[in-house]
Formats: C-alpha cells, structure tokens, sequence
C-alpha cells in the first residue's frame, strides 16, 4: 500500500503564510523602489514616461515619483499589514505599468515576466487581504 504524503495541517497557518508573503515582497518592494525614489527628479521623469504606454503623455516627473513612492510605502505598507488591499491594487497597477512598458519597448515577456509575476501575486493579495497578522485587523 502506498502512503501519499499530506501536508493539509498546513491549512491551519494560512495566515502565517500571507505573513511570509507580505513581509517578503513588501522587502523587496521597498529595496527595488528606494534607490529610484532617492534618485531624484530625472530618474522619476524617466520612470514616469513610462505612462505613455498607457496614453498618459503629461505630467512624467509626477508619475514617476508616484511610482516609486508606491513601490516604497506599499511595499512597507504590505510588511505592516496596513490598508493592504489598496496598497496591493496600487502596486499591481505601477506592475502593470511596467510589464506594458517592457512589452512597448520590444522587450517581450522575457524582460516583462517579473513585473507580471508581482502583479499577478499583488492582484491575489487585493482579493485575499492580510490575514490575522496584520495592523488592518
């Protein structure tokens, strides 16, 4: 007779694995969005160009410091478990946002697969929300 392993115990710390979720992209959202929120305003205009890809020609410098401020304190935001379901539609925009920028610039999915991979994870987590460690409950 063959044993199937079960590891449906697990079911029981599906909160404890939306920590590790937040906590591990909120990191790595904060990393990757501080160096292009401390870079200034040349660096947020040329992030902000990137809405040209989505039709939005005006305001790049806005849209750029918008994206990284949205990368810093959603991903802080997600770590802390506050206002996580708007903090997560947020960044999955700013992800959308890059994937059609890399799409745009002829890059195709292999350099667009990131950003839809975190978009695609972001989205789950609008819907889901925190779990029971988080400050939103």
């Amino acid at each position: 007779m063959m044993h199937k392993l079960s590891l449906s115990f697990l079911s029981n710390f599906s909160d404890f694995g939306l920590l590790i979720i937040r906590i591990g992209l909120g990191l790595m959202m904060i990393v990757h969005g501080w160096p292009k929120l401390a870079a200034g305003a040349e660096k947020w205009e040329q992030l902000g160009g990137a809405m040209t890809h989505i039709g939005v020609g005006i305001a790049p410098q806005f849209w750029g410091f918008m994206a990284s401020m949205t990368e810093v304190f959603g991903g802080l935001f997600l770590v802390l478990g506050f206002l996580t379901r708007l903090s997560s539609a947020m960044l999955a925009f700013v992800m959308l946002v890059a994937a059609l920028m890399h799409f745009g610039e002829g890059h195709g999915l292999g350099r667009a697969d990131h950003a839809i991979e975190l978009g695609i994870v972001f989205l789950g987590l609008m819907f889901v929300g925190a779990g029971k460690y988080a400050i939103d409950k």
